[in-house]
């Protein structure tokens, strides 16, 4: 396999300036439009035997033998190499902060944060929470529903809310259910979820001869997942619609497979997962993602991993096109991250 030689100086603001002008008009750029876009006085000859070179090197393809050059997905990663995130203004940074701080719950947050990504980007916003594994029980409601039904909302310390209805094959009181949940939140807030949900059926089988009558009831709903929980990820996705308006190459089947895609909370994770993968607080850019799906090899991933005021992990996300604004979609997501890491609850 050859070894990539850097760039020589020249090549390298040839190269640069071809992206943005790609970006900005969406079609092949030549030689002339270079040369009248710099200051120097360099001529379109000189400019298309770098242009040239560049090709041979795979940084750029000619469409047609009389058009221009369009960078490729190695011309893309090479750009965005040399990019760093513009800053917001401490006004700006403060105003995201103060309406996430105004949401009081993970879920909440989370979506708000796809939306601000959506309408910032014109792209697609993705944000997820990942709860820990040993998530630890601030407090439960259980709460009757018809039909011999209970609704059991579950609240976690790193402030998640999780519902879940509880079918039973008895009736239980209101006064049997605030019982049940002062008795729950009393002996168990603060546990993990696990250790809390063996120790109450421990002490089931050892004060049963104590509690019957009531001991039944808390039977019945531990049988039926009392203090479980779904630890699958958060996940908020806003501006998909936003793909159809692209020229991505794609046919009207793959433009729907890939929508289909983006619906699946599966695929939206391992997507996260598997180019968020650095440090928290690191900016990661990837251009090409067709190891997720095939369609997604002209889009481009720029997203983060933060930690919430909660201590709960999230990842924030901008899915778009490989030309896209690369400086005010990386803008966006380090602002909105950033907000979303330092609002309070």
């Amino acid at each position: 396999m050859r070894t990539a030689v850097p760039l020589k100086t020249r090549y390298q603001d040839i190269l640069t300036a071809l992206v943005r002008a790609y970006i900005d008009t969406g079609e092949p750029v030549g030689s002339r439009t270079l040369s009248q876009r710099r200051s120097d006085a360099l001529s379109p000859a000189s400019i298309r035997n770098v242009m040239s070179d560049l090709a041979d090197e795979g940084y750029l393809s000619q469409p047609h033998t009389s058009a221009g050059r369009v960078p490729t997905e190695k011309a893309f990663r090479y750009y965005v190499g040399c990019l760093t995130a513009s800053r917001m203004t401490a006004a700006e940074s403060e105003r995201l902060r103060s309406e996430l701080s105004g949401l009081h719950s993970v879920e909440e947050r989370v979506g708000r944060s796809s939306h601000i990504l959506m309408e910032m980007t014109h792209n697609v916003g993705i944000a997820a929470a990942i709860p820990a594994l040993a998530q630890e029980l601030d407090q439960i409601e259980l709460v009757p529903l018809s039909g011999d039904r209970v609704l059991m909302v579950l609240v976690t310390r790193d402030h998640m809310v999780r519902n879940r209805v509880l079918a039973l094959e008895e009736p239980v009181s209101v006064n049997e259910l605030t019982s049940i949940r002062n008795y729950v939140n009393r002996n168990f807030s603060g546990w993990q979820l696990d250790a809390a949900r063996q120790e109450l059926l421990r002490r089931m089988e050892e004060e049963r001869a104590l509690y019957d009558a009531a001991q039944r009831k808390l039977q019945l709903l531990c049988q039926k997942g009392l203090l479980q929980s779904d630890t699958s990820p958060e996940v908020h996705m806003e501006g998909a619609s936003n793909l159809l308006g692209l020229d991505l190459h794609l046919t009207r089947e793959t433009m729907r497979e890939l929508l289909h895609a983006l619906e699946e909370k599966k695929r939206l994770i391992d997507l996260l997962d598997r180019f968020l993968e650095l440090p928290l607080g690191e900016l990661q850019v990837h251009v090409g993602l067709e190891q997720v799906h095939p369609a997604m090899k002209d889009l481009a991933l720029i997203g983060m991993t933060v930690q919430m005021a909660s201590g709960l992990p999230a990842k924030v996300a901008v899915l778009g096109p490989m030309r896209m604004q690369y400086e005010r979609v990386m803008a966006a997501v380090l602002q909105t991250s950033r907000a979303l890491e330092s609002a309070q609850f």
